[in-house]
């Protein structure tokens, strides 16, 4: 379950970095700042005049992939918590012989001595 859990994370994180970006890339309303920084006129060039729309689009499924993975791995982790505490809290069942236990030696009473 951790193996899942960690390509899932992975997956999260390369995720949130490409959202990052996208949001970036976008063209804000004044036609300027980081849009522009960021290659919008390289993406015109690829993408045509639907720019815009290709990158709200990867947006929107960027940030959707977003929060069902983060859901996915929140359930992840409370189910790997409750299954840690059934089968780690309780205490091992080990089959020990019934032996008594040895009882002390007392010492042997004291006669005595006659002159």
């Amino acid at each position: 379950m951790s193996l899942v859990i960690g390509i899932l994370t992975f997956i999260l994180i390369l995720t949130s970095i490409f959202l990052v970006f996208v949001v970036l890339m976008q063209r804000a309303k004044n036609d300027g700042g980081m849009g522009a920084a960021m290659g919008g006129s390289s993406m015109e060039s690829t993408f045509g005049a639907d720019t815009s729309n290709v990158l709200s689009k990867a947006t929107i499924n960027a940030a959707i992939l977003f929060f069902v993975l983060s859901f996915v791995l929140y359930l992840a982790h409370i189910y790997q918590s409750k299954r840690i505490v059934e089968v780690d809290g309780q205490l091992p069942a080990i089959a020990a012989p019934a032996v008594p236990a040895p009882q002390p030696a007392t010492p042997a009473p004291v006669e005595p001595t006659k002159p």
